[in-house]
């Protein structure tokens, strides 16, 4: 519950133009200041200040990120409904809103082929790029580690790249699948297991935010060094906690909050790592709960000063609401 004063500040903040515009954005992730500063064709400052406002209302929440920061809608009880209440009467139709979404839908689409560019780039060599983050060895070790020696039912790997992930667990899973959306990673992923002539995975395209395609839930979905391309992770992590199975497990690897911003450019990073705090929170949000987590801190051999991350989850309870099941038709695409 909130009290009295914080409703009528919180609703005299969404009273404004630009601010409601702002909201109705967030409804659909987390978007940076010169995301919302571009679509709503207004100055930084001026924007600044509109965000400043809903944040100090307690309507939204603010990340800062490197030099970028992000913003999201509020989780906290109480403003959260409110912000429901008020954003579901919204007319997306609007001339403003609808201008408004078509924008993000073209810095969404944007975003998408400056990593799409990059993979394509750097698919050949994606493992040898990995390296110059962190030793990669030291993190396959601690994955093996937090997953354990026992076999399991099912692996999805989601942002499988060259398929290193199917080929570390190969002989710990019957079945296992790797989604990537672009098709020069899925051909060397392809080649990889030829190679190792692995009858029990396979790799097919997709996209790690709809997943709708799958008829199948997993015992295992590993999300590996993936999230810090999206511009909505947790996006991602709602999605694929559908396809999880009730007793499933779902692993998480990727970079400690950090500032090395010649990421963003150099290497197609849209977020510059995530804190214990915020992935905790998205989730709970989706409904899982971290069971273990391990950072690794750079030894010195790399040329990146990065921390890695990896997370293990399971649904609260081991118990999986039937709103979080995967019924819709299928839109993936397999690749030969």
């Amino acid at each position: 519950m909130i009290t009295l004063d914080q409703t009528i500040n919180a609703l005299k903040a969404i009273a404004e133009p630009t601010r409601l515009r702002l909201l109705a954005l967030l409804c659909s992730g987390d978007l940076s200041v010169k995301d919302l500063t571009w679509i709503l064709n207004q100055s930084q400052p001026r924007i600044s200040r509109h965000l400043k406002l809903l944040n100090d209302a307690g309507l939204i929440e603010r990340s800062p990120e490197g030099s970028w920061v992000y913003y999201r809608l509020s989780g906290k009880t109480g403003f959260a409904s409110i912000l429901q209440d008020i954003l579901s009467h919204v007319d997306l139709s609007d001339a403003h809103t609808s201008r408004d979404r078509e924008k993000l839908a073209t810095i969404r689409q944007q975003n998408a082929e400056v990593a799409a560019s990059y993979f394509k780039e750097n698919a050949a060599n994606w493992d040898q790029i990995r390296t110059l983050h962190v030793p990669e060895d030291a993190v396959e070790l601690a994955m093996t580690d937090m997953i354990g020696k026992e076999k399991f039912g099912s692996l999805l790997d989601l942002g499988t790249g060259t398929g290193r992930v199917l080929a570390l667990f190969e002989g710990q899973y019957a079945r296992a699948l790797g989604i990537d959306s672009s098709h020069e990673m899925l051909a060397v992923a392809r080649a990889n297991l030829d190679k190792g002539s692995s009858t029990r995975a396979r790799v097919q395209r997709g996209d790690i935010l709809d997943l709708a395609g799958l008829s199948e839930q997993y015992s295992l979905v590993c999300i590996h060094q993936v999230l810090h391309y999206l511009d909505d992770p947790k996006s991602a992590l709602m999605e694929a906690s559908r396809i999880l199975e009730a007793d499933g497990r779902m692993l998480i690897v990727d970079f400690s909050p950090h500032d090395v911003e010649h990421l963003r450019d150099k290497h197609a990073h849209r977020r510059l790592g995530f804190s214990n705090q915020q992935m905790n929170k998205w989730l709970s949000e989706a409904g899982l709960a971290v069971e273990n987590s391990v950072h690794l801190e750079p030894d010195g051999s790399t040329k990146t000063p990065l921390t890695v991350s990896m997370w293990l989850a399971r649904f609260k309870n081991n118990s999986k609401t039937s709103s979080q099941d995967n019924t819709l038709a299928p839109n993936l695409e397999t690749t030969q």
